[in-house]
């Protein structure tokens, strides 16, 4: 593999549209119809969320979806 030098933008606006943040890209990975993403949550609250996944029966991932659509149905946080 060669070593090539980087290309330079020719104009200002090149040079910004090409930024990694200038077109809202999704994030996340697809998985047929869904979006994968990564998820940040405390300790305590995951031990929760699982016990109660176990009891209904569910996974977690099924539990965290059912949260998130009953909340954004009821149209607040």
């Amino acid at each position: 593999m060669a070593i090539t030098k980087p290309v330079r933008p020719k104009t200002p606006e090149s040079f910004i549209s090409g930024a990694p943040d200038a077109v809202p890209q999704p994030r996340g990975v697809r998985r047929g119809t869904k979006q994968q993403i990564t998820l940040t949550i405390a300790p305590e609250l995951l031990a929760k969320v699982d016990e109660m996944a176990e009891r209904m029966g569910q996974s977690r991932a099924a539990l965290i979806n059912l949260a998130i659509y009953r909340t954004i149905e009821r149209g607040s946080p």
